[in-house]
């Protein structure tokens, strides 16, 4: 049953990924383009996914034991400080999401609208992540 609730909770997901633009690169490039061509449309979509995560995030971090609906711990980070790995990462995602327009999420849902190419992207992505591993494993 957990996969089935995952499977249609990704499709929802992917399905809204893919309506508002999020999957687009040239529309998230738009976006990204402050002084020039800006579009501001993924505004109003980032700003409808902090109105709908907002309420759940301020009830699990004010409740120490909460849990998913099949009853599983939900751990949010401990962290409360910025550090230069934080920084460091935020900086090359934001570079990487800039010169190409593709977010890690919205280039799987790229699999599913027939853009095989988008292989490429997803295969850089995982070759970092193995090197994150083995960098912060020393």
């Amino acid at each position: 049953m957990k996969q089935f609730f995952a499977f249609i909770c990704g499709s929802l997901f992917a399905i809204g990924l893919m309506l508002s633009g999020m999957s687009n690169p040239a529309k998230v490039l738009a976006f990204l383009d402050v002084f020039g061509d800006w579009n501001p449309s993924l505004a109003f979509v980032m700003g409808g996914a902090i109105l709908v995560a907002f309420l759940p995030f301020q009830y699990a971090v004010k409740h120490s034991r909460v849990q998913t609906v099949f009853h599983e711990p939900i751990e949010l980070p401990s962290k409360k400080t910025l550090d230069a790995p934080l920084v460091t990462g935020a900086l090359l995602f934001g570079i990487g999401w800039g010169l190409s327009g593709i977010c890690p999420a919205p280039a799987i849902t790229l699999i599913g609208l027939g853009h095989f190419e988008i292989g490429y992207f997803i295969a850089s992505m995982l070759v970092g992540m193995v090197l994150y591993h083995f960098v912060m494993e020393r």
